[in-house]
């Protein structure tokens, strides 16, 4: 076989090896957004309008979220310590008719504190708790975001703080019991669906908090 000939079949083959790996890259990236809009569902557009439709943005950062909480195993709580919480938000709704403020914020207090026992990131880190909670709660974390904004509302001009409305505080404390749920349920170990759990709690039924909008004072 000649030196030429030799030569040109390398070539070939190592063009043929930089196509593959192209096409595998441009398909991987493909399915990659497709795993990602199905793990974070709602998040994933929430994260989209963030970045102003800039899709490449928000699954970077979607993607570190799961590459830095991904493999976090939540803690089990156990049954006593899951009853004092449940009586601690009980409380909070039941406050929520004389004081909605307080009650809010109350239920930031409340999941923070929840989610650092059950193995996520200290409620002292805000945003990192946030992003772990969203990679295996994507389904309700957004609750948990609406009421921390409520209960840290800067002051106004005025220095008094900015009043959310109460229908708007309902809103949040209904919202965020969706996650506060999640995070009482006994813990879900790997069993090979590889969804977050509150995808895989979907359809578990949730009891129906009764409050409404008239329940509380000045709404």
């Amino acid at each position: 076989m000649s030196t030429g000939l030799i030569v040109a079949l390398i070539v070939i083959g190592v063009v043929v090896v930089i196509g593959a790996a192209l096409l595998m890259r441009r398909r991987r990236g493909a399915t990659g957004g497709r795993d990602l809009k199905r793990r974070f569902g709602p998040e994933y557009e929430r994260a989209v309008a963030r970045y102003d439709g800039d899709t490449k943005a928000a699954e970077r950062e979607l993607t570190e979220r799961l590459e830095r909480h991904g493999d976090l195993r939540e803690r089990p709580l156990e049954p006593e310590l899951r009853r004092e919480y449940e009586q601690r938000w009980q409380l909070a709704q039941e406050r929520f008719v004389d004081s909605p403020r307080d009650a809010v914020t109350e239920a930031d207090r409340l999941l923070a504190e929840l989610a650092g026992v059950r193995g996520f990131p200290d409620g002292g880190h805000y945003e990192e708790q946030l992003a772990a909670l969203s990679v295996h709660h994507a389904d309700h974390v957004h609750g948990y975001r609406r009421v921390h904004r409520i209960a840290r509302a800067d002051g106004g001009a005025d220095g008094q703080p900015r009043q959310a409305a109460t229908e708007e505080m309902r809103e949040a404390m209904v919202e965020a019991r969706a996650l506060f749920e999640d995070l009482v349920a006994p813990a879900r170990h790997d069993t090979g669906d590889r969804r977050p759990p509150s995808h895989a709690r979907r359809d578990r039924a949730h009891l129906p908090w009764g409050f409404t909008r008239h329940h509380a004072k000045g709404s």
